[in-house]
């Protein structure tokens, strides 16, 4: 079994947004106070309240009746938020990085609540039935497969969105007998080792000007004021769309590698230590190289095939062909080698991967 999350937008009228709005106030509000009751529980008397917490919901309701109006597995989930964001902070700390201690919620900052059981929900046609919510309209643009489990309602930009987690059969897709090397690029987004190229759109150049523009309106408008608050939104909501763009691309690329190949190569690539090139730094992570690999890796698994992440030594170096080091700079987009082949820079790179690949496996 795999676990598949399904997001589809909601519709909700203003009364039902008013709610939506009250019940990530009311929840930010216990996952806070939950915050603070544990850090001076152990700043001044050194016990830990991981684990403690939750049996005293019961107690808050009755001193807030308010919360009465929030599903009890709503606020229950809160506080095992809380919990995995120590035991994220502990991990990091036994790790020796940076520990991160659990911050507070500012307004605004806490944009989503989950019911954990699926009897708190149910989808009845075109609305979305939530407990102490009512029927939300949804839209559906997708059939929901398998058990459902959980709902999450997410904010995001002034719009609101339902993520459906479910648990499905894994689905297993023929086998087509092919390997694949692949090099991620900036001119093109993907080169393969069999010589195809996929474009990149360069998404947040095509947007730039736009988001420099609305940029500028958001300075220009006084601070605490509604016209900087909707200056603002618009702004989030362009950087969205470039967003949702990359993702799409990423989507549709994933998809045509595992289908048509059983093993897909890619370089282990240390992509926060390439963004420090000032000159390049934009270009990649426009190119959202990241997304792609991971995208790649949960169909693949999905599917019942293999994504190899390689050292990306001297991959553009070394001839595909020989194994000579053939010398070349940034700007040699041709590979040629003494023993008379002659190749697209990236190509050859990706036939390197290719072959470390397939040695890792063996």
């Amino acid at each position: 079994m795999i676990t598949k999350t399904y997001k589809f937008k909601l519709e909700p009228t203003k009364e039902q947004k008013e709610k939506i709005e009250w019940t990530l106030d009311m929840c930010r509000w216990l996952y806070n106070s939950a915050l603070e009751q544990r850090r001076i529980a152990w700043e001044k008397y050194g016990i830990s309240l991981q684990g403690r917490q939750m049996s005293e919901l019961p107690k808050l309701k009755k001193e807030f009746p308010e919360f009465k109006e929030v599903y009890s597995q709503v606020l229950q989930n809160v506080i095992k938020r809380l919990d995995l964001a120590f035991q994220s902070f502990f991990r990091r700390v036994k790790r020796g990085e940076k520990p991160g201690y659990p911050r507070y919620k500012g307004k605004g900052r806490y944009d989503s609540f989950t019911y954990p059981q699926a009897k708190a929900f149910k989808i009845e046609g075109k609305y979305l039935k939530l407990s102490k919510i009512g029927l939300v309209r949804i839209k559906l643009h997708r059939q929901i497969e398998g058990k459902i489990k959980t709902c999450t309602i997410r904010r995001k930009n002034g719009r609101y969105y339902a993520c459906i987690t479910c648990e499905v059969e894994q689905e297993q897709k023929p086998k087509t007998g092919k390997v694949v090397g692949v090099d991620l690029g900036v001119k093109h987004l993907v080169i393969t080792s069999d010589g195809k190229f996929f474009p990149n759109h360069k998404y947040l150049k095509k947007s730039e000007r736009k988001i420099k523009y609305l940029q500028r309106m958001v300075s220009r408008r006084k601070k605490g004021s509604n016209r900087r608050r909707k200056a603002v939104l618009l702004l989030a909501k362009e950087w969205e769309r470039v967003a949702n763009r990359r993702k799409d691309l990423a989507h549709k690329i994933s998809r045509k590698l595992v289908d048509n190949y059983d093993l897909i190569a890619f370089e282990d690539l240390n992509i926060q230590g390439m963004v420090k090139n000032h000159h390049l730094a934009k270009s990649i992570l426009d190119a959202s190289w990241k997304t792609l690999i991971e995208f790649t890796s949960y169909k693949a698994e999905w599917a019942g095939k293999k994504v190899v992440l390689v050292d990306p030594r001297n991959t553009s170096q070394v001839c595909s062909e020989c194994g000579e080091i053939v010398k070349k700079t940034l700007s040699e987009r041709v590979h040629s080698c003494s023993c008379g082949y002659t190749a697209d820079r990236d190509v050859n790179a990706a036939r390197n991967i290719l072959k470390k690949a397939l040695q890792e496996v063996a």
